[in-house]
């Protein structure tokens, strides 16, 4: 099975990058699950929680507003602030 790259970055940091089998974020327009093979996206974040889905199971960290970018199967998500206390190295 194929994987996702995922960045989360916050404004003044990277806080964590690496392979994931899903990405759980809210958007503007609702809730978004980004799989393998997603068609390229951009969207904007709302404050709340972005769940990364690993082989170590969900990790979840907490953002304020932001965006989130999607193509071949690399995702970006970058917010003015993030806390990553769910978030293991």
């Amino acid at each position: 099975m194929s994987q996702l790259y995922v960045e989360l970055v916050a404004a003044d940091r990277k806080v964590w990058s690496g392979e994931a089998s899903m990405v759980r974020a809210r958007s503007v327009e609702g809730e978004l699950g980004i799989l393998p093979g997603h068609t390229p996206l951009l969207g904007i974040l709302v404050s709340g929680d972005v769940t990364i889905h690993g082989d170590g199971g969900a990790q979840t960290a907490t953002i304020d507003s932001g965006f989130l970018s999607v193509e071949h199967d690399r995702v970006t998500i970058v917010a003015d602030s993030v806390d990553a206390a769910g978030i293991q190295g």
